[in-house]
């Protein structure tokens, strides 16, 4: 038996880790900075919303930076294409590191979201490859769950490092962690060699895929639910449930831990039933969030069920990566990796959605209407579930014919 070959019999081999400290750092660089936004503004001598935009710039950095890298890297084989993209990731942290102004921030973490979208969905095909086939969605949760776990430690730990030592001492941190995972690419994750490279014009025909542009929209839709709520989140737990500000903290790594049980459970419900776990997801979620209209009222039922929604929330993410691969299955990369493009055009879609609720309907009104967007979410997997029985009835049909 090959190495390979060996490497997939297992199910959760040793080196996933290293994959899944990377996604840790990704996280960790994404949102840390929401908690220094006070000292990056005092230090860079801007406002408080202009600092917000450093939160805007890394998302579009993310959304554009996916697909534009993925097609320019192509042929770079998966595991030095790994090295890469935490190399840049690496950089963009140190450059955030020594910035001498408040553009020059702007510009480097523009520079370091390049590599997160291409970096997961890279990581992402190595993972699927390393385990059996029936164990893709849980290896792909396990990497994915470094996001999740990034923001249960790394945030409240790079906001303590930051708030300790100033903000540009948490990002040498993560230039730390992005080079001991960096160190663990190299040494430890296997090269897998693909029986046939993809060439750029087949992952363009595999990313306009009806069925994958559909599987997108609703991963997009999934995000803009979740990014509805969470955008707001610290101001529904104090002007509604009546939190002390001090509270949200603790909340929050609640939530994360709901985040990611719910990402491997996910994964696990994924690798049974892919597309009939994850229609039951999207409706779990849908109640969940018309409940949390009126468990906000009370704080032990808020803290519940905003424990509960992390779970439903994260659920869907693995399915949906792996649903994604398995479609685009002869060139998966560009696929893969523009799923991030997707989220992250939710994420800034739900943020949008949700403050225009506020403005015309209040802010009580946030969770029912991101229950809406999710049950849209819903509808367009079934559509895709209904698509796919008729394509594989189709396709029987015609083999016994035939």
């Amino acid at each position: 038996m090959s190495n390979q070959q060996n490497m997939t019999a297992n199910r959760f081999p040793p080196s996933l880790l290293w994959l899944t400290l990377g996604a840790f750092a990704i996280g960790m660089t994404e949102f840390v900075i929401m908690g220094l936004l006070p000292n990056v503004a005092h230090d860079l001598h801007v406002t408080i919303p202009q600092a917000g935009q450093l939160i805007t710039s890394y998302a579009l950095g993310v959304a554009i930076g996916a697909p534009v890298l993925t097609v320019l890297t192509h042929k770079v084989p998966q595991k030095k294409l790994l090295c890469l993209l935490m190399t840049i990731f690496i950089l963009g942290n140190l450059f955030s590191v020594i910035a001498p102004n408040y553009e020059f921030l702007i510009a480097a973490r523009m520079a370091t979201a390049l590599s997160h979208g291409t970096f997961l969905g890279a990581g992402s095909l190595i993972a699927a490859r390393l385990v059996r086939p029936d164990k893709r969605a849980g290896a792909i949760s396990m990497v994915l769950t470094g996001l999740t776990v990034a923001n249960i430690i790394g945030v409240p730990f790079g906001t303590f490092i930051g708030q300790q030592l100033g903000w540009r001492a948490s990002f040498g941190a993560i230039v730390v962690i992005g080079l001991i995972s960096l160190f663990g690419i190299i040494r430890y994750i296997p090269v897998i060699h693909q029986d046939k490279p993809s060439s750029l014009q087949q992952e363009v025909k595999s990313l306009f895929n009806p069925k994958v542009l559909l599987m997108l929209l609703t991963g997009a839709v999934g995000c803009g639910s979740l990014f509805t709520v969470f955008t707001y989140i610290t101001p529904l737990l104090t002007d509604i449930s009546g939190f002390a500000e001090h509270s949200i903290t603790w909340i929050l790594v609640l939530f994360g831990l709901g985040v990611t049980i719910g990402n491997i459970v996910g994964g696990k419900l994924a690798d049974w039933r892919l597309l009939p776990s994850l229609i039951a997801n999207y409706a779990v979620l849908a109640i969940i969030l018309a409940i949390l209209t009126f468990t906000l009222q009370s704080k032990v039922l808020a803290i519940i069920t905003v424990f509960i929604w992390g779970i439903a929330a994260f659920g869907i993410m693995p399915g949906i990566q792996v649903r994604i691969m398995n479609l685009a299955y002869e060139a998966p990369l560009l696929a893969s990796t523009s799923s991030h493009s997707a989220l992250n055009l939710g994420n800034a879609g739900g943020a949008f959605i949700g403050g225009v609720v506020i403005n015309q309907m209040g802010l009580a009104a946030i969770p029912w209407v991101a229950s809406l967007i999710t049950v849209g979410g819903l509808l367009l997997m079934i559509v895709s579930y209904i698509v796919d029985r008729k394509t594989a009835h189709t396709e029987a049909t015609a083999e016994i014919q035939s």
